[in-house]
């Protein structure tokens, strides 16, 4: 091959991968997913949002159920994350400081209301069965993570004994699945902040009432 047809070649595969940034490409379709739920998002509206074709999909991320995939680990690794909390702070001061945090993230206008892993499965057919069992396995360990903390608590003699763990996470939960849908309703970041104190004003105090 002469050094022309090396360089055409060369040139025509720097061309290739400009014009397809894979991480790019998945920022988008989280937008997409996260926009308009996993169910009614299309390969056709992905690709079109992308600006590639189906077959650069599919070659890249394998099929939409595997692009998904990625789109919820992406998610969890950038919008996803509670700020970190010091170990020697109480359970009480790290679920106020989540859902805070909520109330400000759900309202951002950078990107689209609410959360991901709450809403992008929530009307799914029986054969997206899985995508709804994988979100909800994450948060039932959101959950489970909030009556850990309630349960160290109460073994360090900060909460009561009779503190019931798991309906306290419960009841967090239950409050951050309902600013989500705020969220996603127009409420205002300060609407949700009120939410959040008057939450944590059903906190049980150390004697138990």
């Amino acid at each position: 091959m002469t050094a022309s047809g090396e360089e055409g070649r060369e040139a025509r595969g720097t061309r290739s991968r400009r014009a397809f940034d894979r991480d790019k490409a998945l920022a988008v379709a989280l937008e997409e997913f996260w926009t308009h739920g996993y169910e009614t998002t299309s390969i056709a509206s992905l690709t079109k949002a992308m600006g590639i074709n189906p077959p650069s999909l599919y070659a890249a991320f394998g099929d939409k159920r595997r692009l998904f995939g990625e789109v919820v680990e992406l998610y969890q690794r950038t919008y996803g994350t509670f700020p970190p909390s010091p170990e020697d702070r109480d359970a009480r001061s790290v679920i106020q400081a989540v859902l805070m945090y909520v109330a400000a993230d759900y309202t951002d206008p950078r990107h689209p209301p609410g959360c991901l892993i709450i809403t992008a499965a929530t009307n799914c057919t029986p054969g997206s069965q899985d995508v709804q069992a994988d979100l909800r396995a994450i948060r039932e360990a959101t959950k489970a993570s909030i009556a850990g903390l309630v349960r160290a608590d109460v073994e360090a003699g900060i909460l009561p004994r009779e503190t019931d763990a798991e309906g306290l996470a419960t009841f967090y939960v239950s409050v951050i699945q309902g600013m989500n849908q705020q969220a996603c309703d127009g409420e205002s970041r300060e609407a949700l902040e009120k939410v959040a104190k008057a939450a944590m004003r059903a906190w049980p105090d150390a004697d138990g009432s």
